[in-house]
């Protein structure tokens, strides 16, 4: 039996076992062996906070519950008063990760459409209504143990936390928060495995792309085997940057910078067809379906033509295709300062991974120095070698 009264103790000691009481988010029962528990139900700042204070017999008292709701109701308007001006509530994150993307594209910031994805597809959905003041390590690590559960690639988690990371600090300089609630620690890796395609899968790759049902995965496939970019770099090309006279395609937001890439003339040939067959002077080489903009992943398609190619689809990424196109360079002999300039990595040393692929260049380069024995027709080389050390 439960009934609304004035909450005072001689209300709450005249309970029978059974019967509660409540008033101002505040509930009294008593239990069957006599004890009274206190527990509170109340909304503070748009959060319903309902808790168990404890048993009388355990000391707790109406006065410690009426303390715990003044404390709660303490604790958020604290947090109000680190909000941005005229802000009523705290942000959640889904809304932050919005405001986030918004500023960032106003200051010109890097890595937007990268950044954009990561949370639309992970991040967001994870964290959603959350608190942004209110996500501590032990919910990141929760993320954490879910993306590698979804067999997400430690790198590519790595990426995702990175983006949390500075959306985090960028809250912190935009007074959003007034500190970063939790450090976010990325997984330890190590070298990783590069996975390169031989010429007859490259062959069987591009072949199942000019039979796919979107009549864009074979110029992705070409763009991929034919330029060493990076998955988002060719969704953003866009046909008044390709210079057909110098083929070069110049990519204003390349992870390491603005650079103008170099391209092959198969695919320079082909741009040049699909600009004609489609009219177009200008505009996405691939845009999107669904909104006017660029697509921002080819990761179905992909995996759909891997599967007709007869290619382990778990392996074999888009990202397989910079990898290839990177270990072929170097294992033609191509120094490695132009195959930095070809594949847009920002250092020489992030190159030097893609020596160890295959040491077949290598044996080609030793055998340049290579200096055979004299032959000595007097005597054979062993001989030779024992007067030496009679010498």
């Amino acid at each position: 039996m439960s009934r609304r009264s004035k909450l005072d103790r001689p209300t709450i000691r005249a309970l029978a076992p059974g019967e509660k009481v409540s008033a101002g988010g505040i509930i009294a029962e008593r239990m069957a062996n006599g004890d009274t528990r206190y527990s509170v139900n109340v909304m503070v700042d748009r959060q319903r906070v309902h808790r168990v204070i404890g048993l009388e017999s355990e000391g707790v008292t109406l006065t410690q519950a009426r303390e715990f709701i003044a404390m709660a109701r303490t604790t958020a308007r604290e947090g109000r008063l680190n909000l941005p001006k005229r802000r009523k509530t705290p942000l959640s994150f889904t809304k932050a990760a919005d405001e986030y993307i918004e500023k960032l594209e106003a200051e010109g910031g890097k890595n937007i459409p990268q950044k954009r994805q990561q949370l639309r597809d992970y991040l967001k959905p994870y964290f959603g209504s959350k608190r942004l003041d209110a996500i501590t390590e032990f919910t990141v690590g929760g993320y954490k143990k879910a993306r590698q559960k979804a067999e997400a690639a430690t790198g590519t988690i790595n990426r995702e936390l990175a983006v949390l990371n500075h959306l985090y600090s960028k809250a912190v300089e935009w007074k959003w928060i007034t500190a970063k609630p939790f450090r976010v620690k990325l997984f330890a890796q190590g070298p990783g495995r590069i996975t390169v395609l031989s010429d007859d899968e490259c062959r069987r790759l591009l072949k199942a792309a000019t039979e796919d049902q979107d009549h864009l995965t074979w110029l992705f496939v070409m763009f991929g085997l034919n330029t060493c970019m990076r998955h988002m770099e060719i969704l953003t090309a866009r046909f008044e940057n390709v210079d057909v006279e110098r083929r070069r395609l110049f990519i204003p937001n390349a992870k390491a910078g603005a650079r103008h890439q170099p391209i092959t003339r198969p695919l320079v040939e082909v741009i040049e067809k699909e600009r004609q067959i489609i009219g177009a002077s200008e505009g996405w080489i691939f845009p999107s379906r669904k909104h006017d903009g660029h697509r921002y992943s080819m990761k179905i398609q992909f995996r759909r033509i891997a599967l007709r190619a007869g290619l382990d689809a778990k392996q074999i990424t888009p990202h397989v295709m910079r990898h290839t196109g990177i270990t072929r360079l170097v294992q033609s002999g191509v120094d490695l300062e132009t195959v930095r300039r070809i594949s847009g990595h920002k250092t020489l040393s992030m190159v030097l991974k893609y020596t160890h692929v295959s040491d077949a260049h290598v044996d080609a380069a030793i055998d340049k120095i290579a200096i055979d024995l004299p032959s000595v027709e007097a005597e054979p080389v062993a001989p030779l070698r024992r007067r030496q050390r009679d010498d």
